[in-house]
């Protein structure tokens, strides 16, 4: 006898429908499953032995083949457990089936309790997608299946939970989001009011805020880089709801989702450590996974002690930090994950720190600078808007008992720029000025007769590249915007000049 249960899968972030089918033959016993597995999924005819024998159901004595179609995309993990156990209990006759548009999700201990797995939010929004209803899903998954309109969920944990629902014993209550509360992280975040000095690098960092754009903070060690860096997403705008379903979807396809929450509300901050590989930071493996630039998707990805890092691994940043995706070609399949981060890096000026330092000399020998800095190709550099150094803060800056401004006062700035960008794009797509097309360049980027002439005048002295004029354009662009102005004037234009500071002759000396 056949039968056949729906399950789910997921190939990057987006999900699809796989049918199990399970097929019983009265030749020798075994226990087959094809369909493309990979080895977690071969395993799944261990546990599914063990906990049909351990909660009550016969396993059968028969030729056991499970097909899990589609056959030409590699199913991978543990997720199929619970559907397999399904289709053969229905093929066996010990139930007497299940719902025909139904679903199922879910890895199957010894004993017969429903254990948590990934990609579960991404696989109800396609299950609802593609009419398939009720789903039913781990319990540890069901807040982030709660989110989802359209689509009844039960959230199981344990196996009899399924058999006394289908049978009409005790019927489980579907899942909603008012079950689970909201969590939010918003007053565990450093606030700009703990920065001592910095002026102008927490100026810095709001108009990378209000424009979208990336920044290198350039400054001797215990400068505060990292302390300002972690202060960004403080000022950033709220995220959308779209956002936050873009964020759960690939925290969880990752593991990295936590318990009990629904979504992710505030925007990523991720900060890989120097030795991490190209597959961690861009992602990869051999069923290719999302890295950190698409973890940190609608957030923040900072690399502290940028020149530390692999060379060829920062250079593979190019193409995400243009794109904004990226596709990761594997044997098993190509997949493409999005990666619309805010990159945020931080260096010293030289290997011993001190180079430029106003009171502690610099003991690196000579040409050492252009060699520790040539550790940075010079098109990723074209590719980060902001250049600012971050000077030692004095004394008195640290002794100050006044706090500085806080984050809600600039947020509340920053909130004003970009709603007169979301009113410049209006229907075009773009969402900020580091996100500006060339064919609205000319359009969006007024400039005043003083202002081009300033910018002809910076571009012929600091041998600018025609990348590091349009970065510095729309970081004025944002300057006005911030100023409240419609057309980029000449003080704009000399504020984002500034903020190039690895263009100055002195840097490469």
């Amino acid at each position: 006898m056949i039968a056949v249960v729906n399950s789910m899968g997921y190939l990057g972030i987006d999900a699809y429908r796989v049918r199990v089918e399970a097929d019983l033959d009265n030749n020798l016993p075994g226990f087959d499953v094809v369909g493309l597995p990979d080895a977690s999924v071969k395993e799944s005819r261990d546990r599914v032995r063990a906990a049909m024998k351990n909660t009550g159901f016969e396993f059968p004595d028969a030729r056991i083949t499970v097909n899990l179609a589609p056959a030409n995309i590699r199913k991978e993990g543990s997720l199929y457990d619970l559907p397999i156990l399904m289709a053969i209990l229905c093929a066996d006759g010990q139930i007497d089936g299940v719902p025909e548009h139904s679903a199922f999700i879910g890895e199957l201990s010894l004993t017969g309790n429903i254990g948590a797995v990934k990609g579960v939010l991404a696989m109800v929004i396609a299950a609802r997608d593609m009419g398939l209803s009720p789903v039913f899903v781990p319990r540890d998954n069901a807040a982030e299946a709660s989110v989802i309109n359209g689509v009844t969920v039960y959230a199981v944990e344990k196996l009899e939970e399924i058999i006394a629902h289908l049978s009409g014993r005790k019927e489980l209550a579907p899942v909603r989001a008012s079950d689970f509360p909201c969590v939010d992280t918003e007053g565990n975040e450093p606030d700009f009011a703990d920065v001592r000095g910095q002026q102008m690098s927490a100026r810095a960092l709001e108009v990378a805020a209000a424009g979208g754009h990336n920044v290198l903070l350039i400054g001797p060690p215990g400068s505060g880089k990292s302390m300002l860096a972690k202060r960004l997403p403080s000022i950033l705008p709220d995220m959308t709801f779209e956002e936050s379903i873009q964020c759960t979807k690939i925290h969880s396809i990752a593991g990295i989702l936590p318990p009990g929450v629904q979504l992710i509300r505030r925007r990523p901050f991720r900060s890989p450590h120097h030795n991490a590989s190209s597959a961690a930071l861009v992602g990869g493996g051999h069923v290719p996974g999302p890295g950190e630039v698409s973890i940190a998707h609608n957030g923040v990805l900072f690399l502290d002690e940028l020149p530390e890092f692999n060379k060829a691994t920062l250079d593979m940043l190019r193409q995400p930090l243009e794109d904004h995706v990226v596709t990761i070609s594997r044997s098993t399949g190509r997949v493409t994950y999005p990666c619309d981060f805010q990159l945020i890096a931080a260096m010293n000026p030289c290997r011993c720190g001190y180079f430029g330092h106003p009171t502690r000399p610099c003991t690196c020998r000579k040409g050492a600078v252009t060699r520790y800095l040539s550790k940075i190709s010079g098109p990723l550099l074209d590719r980060i808007d902001i250049h600012v150094e971050v000077p030692p803060v004095d004394y008195s800056d640290l002794s100050r008992a006044t706090p500085s401004e806080c984050s809600a006062l600039i947020k509340q700035r920053v909130d004003a720029a970009r709603g007169r960008q979301q009113e410049r794009f209006a229907g075009t797509g773009i969402s900020c000025n580091a996100r500006i097309t060339p064919e609205l360049f000319h359009q969006a980027c007024v400039l005043t007769d003083d202002a081009s002439r300033l910018l002809k005048l910076a571009f012929d002295r600091m041998h600018l590249s025609g990348r590091a004029y349009d970065r510095i354009v729309k970081v004025a662009r944002t300057i006005a915007d911030l100023d409240g102005s419609d057309v980029i004037s000449s003080p704009h234009i000399s504020e984002a000049v500034q903020y190039r500071s690895l263009d100055r002759e002195y840097w490469n000396q």
